[in-house]
């Protein structure tokens, strides 16, 4: 109050004040002269009683005066009533203060009650206030120098929660986002941070866990460490491809996956749970109950029906104090490896049962696991012995007591190197010769499991083909340096590698300048005074430095000075090629002379076949002739005969009738040698054909006593062909066996078909044919009697060939000596019609 009543007192006095200046200033103002020294001593009543004393004109100033003085006056009031105004919200303010500094007080003091800190960041403020007791983190001397030290939390906690904490911080600074920590100091002390956003600040209060506190954060820990593994356990057996299960004491099911309920059918985890589905046969469950009942866990690969396909699952199960659990793998891929691992294995060790080496591999404790049957053979050791898996100390000593080792002067430090195998790293080569001669190569490899395998081959005969070689080597040489051709290697570089004399002979080159190697190019300029076809020495050129499409290049070179060369490149298989000159220059001559020779051979040949073709012509018209008289003679109408006379008539007719015989015989020769001849084709009948055939020659079966045996197949048909050819080739088949064959002997023929061909076949038992007439059978004029009664032209065979091959067919003749003969004929089915004898 009192200062209400000052402020009261101070506005009065500032009103007196004006009043008291404005009446001085209406007087100075009447008196249009400066204020005299009087004015300012006047007092109010005094100013007042001065003004009735004045003029019109002074009284309206005085009024105007007055004015003014009635504004200031309520100016002053006004003032003087805000001021009060002021004053009591003042002291409400004052009160409302002072309540709120008692509860901040009390807060402070709950807050602060137990340790902790309080640090706050304001929005847009990067630099904490901290409040609390700090020295609960860090020491108090390391906040003498900067209390912000505490943010530096790689300070007093380890790195991951330092991490997590800044982690924490950032978000909740940036985004408002809180949190609740439990962490432990870098000194052991747990705490608990939590963060809120609260008035547009980032607050973080730190504190120390202790007691049940802090039994309980740890305890919250645990729990919530359970459940995320809990529910980690959970995403794992639902995502897992393997079944899973867990039943009760009772045996029911109480959880199953996804895949489990995939395995039985079900519609959902309900579902078989609900419905009890199981997984197992009867009979495997039960073994699996026993098994827990007597034991904790259950182990076994068993077979499973899953979606209709039986599987081979690894089923693993375990007792716990509720009930069991259980998991089962598929292992139907694994079981497949190792079947396929099994097979593999037998297989390799089936396949160096048959290799010529010897093998025997020994295991990490140097016993025999495996030896092949060329090992036992090898060192001729019993197999009883090698099946009890001796060691190889063992074997060895018994191949030395059997005089089957090299001879050591120092047995035991040879056995030791040799077995320094088991520790190395690389295989080993060695070469043991034998006392009975024989030489072995011996490898010594170890094994990735441990062991060594030993690899024994007997290289007695490969050292000896070496040594062979190298004298075959030196041989060559030799017979290289010998040779009449001209030789020369040139390497895969165009050089000269190799040469032998007659080669530098040939061509008038020196031996030294060619052991300098020069390139193809140089021994061509060499070459060229002799030879200068550019042509034939670029294709040599090309011969010997190709590398795609190296084949072999044959030319003849015709040289300057008259020689004839045959040359020939021949590529070999190391890159490099062979060159060879041989001179031909009389061979050339000779063949020159031989060929003009055959020319003319030739065409005396040619003049024979015309003559014989016009010859036949020519002796057909008398030999009508004198036939057509025989029979005219012959006939009873004509008048009788004596016997002597038809006894002639008869050798006439006969002769007549062989000699049309052979003249038509040439005649077609000539003509199927002319290519004019035509079949004319139709449906051949296989029986009758031979039939035909057969009549032909009745008489002389009769004369000589031949019984003529048909095997045939009455359902046989027919083929397409010319009939009366194809009855010429069985006849002339059916004479030449005939012919061949002695008295009271028997020729069978015969005929068989099949889908695209008919096969006629006709066999003789006479004295067969010799290997080096039978190429020649089918030529003309080819008549070989090999002391049977056969006589004749020999153009029968001649035409079986001809007649036969026109028809598309084949003809071929089987003979052993003193056995008889066997001629068979292939004709076709079907024929094209009206083919030439060119075709």
């Amino acid at each position: 109050m009192s200062g209400v009543v000052a402020a009261m007192r101070r506005t009065l006095l500032s009103c007196t004040s004006l009043a008291r200046h404005g009446v001085i200033a209406l007087a100075t103002a009447l008196s249009a002269s400066p204020e005299p020294a009087w004015a300012s001593d006047l007092t109010i009543p005094q100013a007042i009683s001065a003004l009735f004393d004045l003029n019109h004109q002074e009284f309206a100033a005085l009024t105007t005066a007055l004015s003014l003085l009635g504004f200031t006056v309520v100016a002053a009031i006004l003032l003087m009533r805000t001021r009060i105004r002021a004053s009591r919200m003042e002291l409400n303010l004052r009160s409302d203060i002072a309540d709120l500094q008692v509860q901040a007080d009390r807060l402070r003091a709950l807050l602060f009650a137990e340790p902790q800190i309080l640090i706050a960041w304001a929005a847009g403020d990067n630099r904490p206030q901290i409040s609390g007791d700090t020295s609960l983190l860090i020491s108090q001397d390391a906040l003498s120098d900067s209390p912000q030290r505490i943010l530096a939390f790689g300070t007093w906690l380890p790195p991951e929660p330092a991490l997590q904490m800044d982690h924490a911080v950032d978000a909740l600074r940036e985004a408002g986002e809180g949190f609740l920590l439990n962490l432990s100091t870098s000194n052991g002390r747990a705490i608990e941070a939590m963060g809120r956003a609260i008035g547009g600040q980032a607050i973080v209060r730190i504190r120390e866990l202790g007691g049940l506190r802090r039994e309980l954060a740890e305890s919250n820990l645990r729990y919530r460490a359970l459940l995320e593994e809990t529910e980690l356990l959970r995403d794992f057996s639902a995502a897992a491809p393997w079944p899973m299960w867990a039943r009760s004491a009772e045996g029911n099911l109480r959880y199953a996956n996804a895949a489990y309920v995939r395995a039985t059918e079900g519609a959902s985890v309900a579902d078989t749970i609900h419905r009890n589905l199981e997984l197992l046969e009867n009979d495997q469950r039960t073994e699996m109950g026993r098994v827990l009942n007597d034991n904790s866990t259950f182990s076994a690969r068993l077979p499973i029906v899953v979606g209709g396909e039986r599987r081979i699952y690894d089923v693993q199960a375990l007792k716990l104090g509720g009930g069991s659990a259980g998991i089962a793998i598929d292992a139907s891929e694994a079981t497949a490896l190792r079947d396929a691992m099994e097979r593999m294995a037998e297989a390799h060790r089936r396949t160096l049962d048959q290799l010529s080496s010897g093998v025997a591999v020994f295991d990490g404790q140097r016993r025999l696991a495996f030896y092949n049957e060329s090992y036992r053979r090898l060192w001729g050791l019993d197999q009883a012995f090698l099946d009890s898996n001796p060691d190889d100390s063992s074997v060895l000593d018994r191949l030395r007591a059997a005089r089957k080792l090299p001879e050591q002067p120092d047995f035991r430090a040879w056995k030791a190197k040799l077995h320094e195998a088991y520790r190395a790293m690389e295989p080993e080569n060695y070469t043991w010769f034998l006392p009975d001669g024989r030489a072995v190569s011996v490898v010594t490899t170890p094994n990735l499991e441990g062991g060594v395998t030993y690899l024994f081959d007997n290289v007695t005969e490969s050292l000896d083909l070496a040594r062979r070689y190298d004298r075959l080597t030196r041989v060559q040489h030799e017979t290289l340096d010998n040779l009449a051709e001209a030789v020369a290697v040139f390497g895969s570089n165009g050089r000269v590698e190799l040469f032998n004399p007659a080669f530098e002979k040939m061509w008038k080159l020196s031996a030294e300048s060619l052991k300098e190697q020069p390139h193809i190019e140089t021994v061509e300029a060499w070459c060229t005074p002799l030879f200068d076809d550019a042509l034939t020495w670029r294709a040599l050129r090309e011969a010997i430095t190709a590398i795609d499409n190296r084949a072999q290049v044959s030319l003849k070179l015709e040289r300057k000075d008259g020689s004839v060369l045959d040359c020939m490149t021949m590529p070999l298989p190391d890159g490099a090629t062979m060159l060879t000159f041989q001179d031909i220059t009389d061979t050339e001559n000779v063949e020159r002379a031989l060929r003009e020779r055959n020319e003319a051979l030739e065409a005396a040949d040619q003049m024979k076949v015309d003559f014989v073709h016009h010859v036949s012509y020519e002796l057909r018209a008398p030999l009508t002739t004198i036939i057509g008289f025989a029979h005219f003679l012959s006939d009873p109408s004509t008048g009788p005969l004596t016997p002597k006379q038809a006894e002639y008539l008869d050798y006439v007719t006969k002769s007549t009738n062989a000699l049309l015989a052979l003249t038509n015989n040439i005649l077609d020769l000539a003509t199927i040698d002319a290519g004019a001849m035509k079949l004319e084709l139709g449906p051949v009948n296989i029986e009758k054909a031979i039939q035909a055939a057969a009549e032909g020659i009745q008489d002389r079966l009769a004369t000589d006593r031949i019984e003529l045996k048909v095997d045939i197949d009455s359902n046989i048909g027919d083929f397409t062909g010319d009939e009366r050819r194809v009855v010429q080739v069985l006849y002339n088949l059916l004479a030449n066996a005939v012919g061949f064959s002695p008295h009271d002997a028997a020729v069978t023929i015969s005929a068989r078909r099949t889908e695209h061909r008919v096969i006629f076949t006709v066999s003789d038992s006479g004295p067969g044919i010799p290997a080096e007439v039978k190429d020649k059978v089918f030529d003309w004029f080819e008549s070989h009697s090999h002391g049977s009664r056969h006589r004749g032209a020999g153009l029968g065979l001649s035409l079986v060939r001809s007649f036969v091959e026109l028809h598309g067919g084949k003809v071929r003749v089987d003979s052993v000596v003193g056995k008889g003969t066997t001629v068979t004929c292939d004709f076709p089915i079907d024929q094209n019609a009206h083919r030439n004898a060119a075709e």
